[in-house]
This record gives structure tokens, sequence and C-alpha cells, in this order.
């Protein structure tokens, strides 16, 4: 599943990559740069998504998958979908609930100094809340469709993510983190790319937690 907005650079990179066996699942939220054409070339089912916010993309393509087993991942270049077997693999096996990629860079600037440090705060805040022992929000995930859509999540913004972590973490799931590589996104972030931008993911992640 991957959330979408303006990556038409990214996107013939991405798609050419989506594993054998997985359905990738675009959902637009609004682009105006032919994002949803390009990933209709590409194979890719594209859900329109008309209410602007990560969560909001996230949610809608939850609830369009019917697959049991559903991998989110952004769009942006920045992690490769080849590794989301290997993501999926305590869950595919049982051993998990969730499993959450850790991102290591692999190339300097690809996880700027103000994106590091708010995903510290928030994972120390994260364990605190908690007790789930977390290095990352990473934005590379999977899981099962049907529980997540169990866990009622209402946040449609940058909390998302976190909205996740917690309420499964409250409903007893086993969370598991595993590494990928990070790499230099195509393009500008939309929240990473500036002090502002982290201010506001934060932000909306420390209103989930409260």
């Amino acid at each position: 599943m991957l959330p979408c907005l303006n990556e038409a650079e990214a996107l013939p990179w991405v798609l050419s990559r989506i594993p054998d066996g997985w359905r990738a699942l675009v959902v637009d939220n609004g682009s105006s740069d032919g994002s949803d054409e390009i990933a209709r070339a590409y194979g890719a089912l594209v859900v329109h998504e008309p209410r602007r916010g990560f969560g909001s993309a996230c949610h809608a393509g939850l609830r369009a998958a019917t697959a049991e087993l559903i991998g989110f991942c952004d769009c942006d270049a920045t992690l490769d979908p080849t590794a989301l077997p290997s993501v999926a693999a305590a869950v595919r096996d049982g051993t998990a609930d969730l499993v959450l990629a850790r991102r290591r860079p692999v190339a300097r600037g690809a996880f700027p100094l103000h994106a590091r440090a708010g995903n510290r705060a928030l994972s120390t805040m994260v364990r605190r809340r908690t007790g789930v022992r977390l290095h990352d929000l990473g934005p590379m995930r999977v899981t099962r469709r049907q529980p997540m859509l169990d866990l009622a999540l209402t946040d449609r913004r940058s909390g998302y993510p976190l909205q996740t972590v917690v309420r499964a973490a409250d409903a007893g799931w086993r969370i598991l983190e595993t590494e990928v590589d990070y790499l230099p996104r195509a393009g500008r972030s939309k929240v990473t790319g500036t002090w502002r931008g982290t201010w506001h993911a934060v932000r909306d992640m420390r209103a989930v937690l409260r």
C-alpha cells in the first residue's frame, strides 16, 4: 500500500520493484502531477482519497485492500519494495502481529538530522507509553488487514503510524522491529524535508499519545 501525493518522479522506480506475489495499491491523495496515471501504467490498483492527510490515504488503502497480509511503504523511492517479503516474514509465519522496518541510511543526507531527532523523541515517548522498545516508527510495516481494521484507527494526519503502534500494543500485539536500507528520496519531502514539516508530524503524534 503506497500513499501518494505528487510522486511522479519516484513511482516508476518504486512500482517496478514490487515483489512477485505482491500487488501495488496506490492511494492518490490529490496529486496534480499525473501520479495516478503513472501508477495505472505500471499495473497498480489506484484508489483516490480526496481528504488530505497521510492517515486519510493510509486508511483509504486499508479499507480498499483485499489481501489478508498488507504492507505499507512510502512511494518516494526512499524504501525499496523488494524488502517487503523479508519484513513480512515474521507476520506470515505467525511469530509477530506487526513488523516495523527501522530505517538504515545508506547515503549521506538520506535521513536528515532534524528527522532523526524527531524520530528518537517519538520512539522514547512510545516506549514510555506502551513499553514497546522501538528505534524508529518506520514507514515500511507489515500486518494483517482485518486485525488492523479492528484497531479502529481515527487519526487521519501524521499520527496514523503512531496510533497504529499504540493501539496494537494496547491490544497485546506482538510487535517486532527489523531493518531496511533508507535511500535519498526523489523530490522534496512533505514531512522530513524541513524542520517545520518534522515539527508538524511530531505535534500530530504527541496528540495521539495524549
